[in-house]
């Protein structure tokens, strides 16, 4: 498997552990710390190759040259890339290597946001990354239906595992934790009678967050009750930027950074929100549903595979601020509504989105694969 460091322990762990019980793994990332598996108790190989996240031109080239000696020596069978850089570079030393089969995940597209010069070359080189590939795997229907549709990858090339995802979710981990909600709630003075909205993953523009913050200041000038929890690394000093939007309702909005323990501000919340304008799949949705809290998402592809609206959540026009203020205000004036959804939501997650049966299905993928290839 070829990936980030953050992605290996965020997605795939159990994965690898399962996939290790049946083939000879390696895992290849980016990486000062070789061992950085061992504490999850995973004792595979892990090779460090120098794949950065944005273009290099040097060090992409170093990387491809690296990456195709390591397959040409090592004579792998197959290969499994996460990330779009990692997934271009692999797939293209991939097939000048000519490792069998090559696969990679589509977590979701860079250029869906972008317009121009911009959206061409990025789309063009997921295009050259998918002649690459002898296998495309995408972690939403949705997601493959609109890749399908932009002529990216082909109905026989593609598929997605189970119901959609790249790794389930932990119902084990991600429950409802009444102490975990006490102590959080308290640590930020927030009382138990008070609405929480909650935020987690990376923060950027294309996640919406501007509209999460016009429409929570919308919100704190009509109920006084409500607060909104931001979680995860600032990427693009967003924190200040939604601040000066908040300008009355300041003191409402905690921003706490990146988290080991997410499935603690999950348990502390009572909805929440992902306003993105692009997802592959939308994990959170289904970590918060795991939670038993519904969730507020924009009907966009990824999204709309992770929530059922009215049903675990409800859905709103992307980027329609007054949209999502309403959906807010609706979820503060119907807790009895709060409740179903997330009672819902959690027995979906349960269902449908397990990391058992997510990662049962790549298992049996690659058996799959690997069989027809002898």
């Amino acid at each position: 498997m070829i990936a980030a460091e953050i992605t290996a322990k965020a997605f795939l762990l159990d994965h690898i552990r399962a996939m290790e019980r049946h083939f000879d793994v390696s895992v290849v990332v980016n990486t000062d710390n070789v061992d950085f598996l061992k504490p999850f108790g995973i004792e595979v190989p892990v090779i460090a190759v120098g794949i950065e996240r944005k273009i290099s031109i040097t060090s992409d080239i170093k990387a491809l040259y690296m990456l195709y000696w390591l397959f040409r020596r090592h004579g792998y069978d197959a290969i499994h890339s996460v990330t779009p850089k990692a997934g271009l570079l692999s797939m293209i030393a991939g097939y000048f290597a000519g490792v069998p089969i090559r696969i990679h995940i589509f977590t979701g597209q860079v250029w869906v946001t972008r317009k121009g010069i911009s959206r061409w070359l990025l789309k063009t080189l997921d295009r050259i990354l998918v002649l690459c590939a002898t296998h495309i795997l995408v972690d939403s229907c949705s997601q493959r239906d609109f890749l399908i549709e932009q002529g990216v990858v082909s109905n026989k090339k593609s598929n997605v595992l189970a119901d959609g995802s790249i790794c389930g979710v932990d119902t084990d981990r991600f429950f409802p934790n009444i102490e975990a909600r006490e102590r959080i709630r308290k640590k930020y003075g927030i009382s138990e009678s008070d609405v929480v909205f909650l935020y987690l993953g990376r923060l950027n523009r294309d996640k919406g967050l501007h509209d999460l913050a016009l429409s929570f200041d919308q919100i704190c000038s009509k109920y006084n009750n409500t607060h909104l929890v931001i979680v995860g690394p600032d990427e693009q000093g967003m924190k200040e930027q939604m601040e000066s939007i908040c300008t009355s309702c300041r003191q409402k909005m905690h921003f706490v950074g990146y988290t080991e323990v997410p499935e603690q501000y999950f348990a502390a919340a009572d909805v929440f929100c992902l306003p993105s304008y692009r997802e592959g799949f939308g994990v959170v949705v289904i970590q918060a549903a795991s939670v038993g809290i519904p969730s507020i998402g924009t009907k966009i592809y990824g999204v709309i595979d992770t929530i059922e609206d009215g049903i675990t959540g409800l859905m709103y026009r992307p980027g329609d601020v007054d949209d999502l203020a309403a959906k807010m205000a609706e979820m503060i004036e119907r807790p009895d509504l709060r409740k179903k959804m997330g009672t819902n939501a959690r027995i979906r997650a349960s269902e449908k989105f397990s990391k058992e049966t997510v990662t049962k299905a790549l298992v049996d993928y690659y058996k799959s694969l690997l069989l027809a290839g002898n």
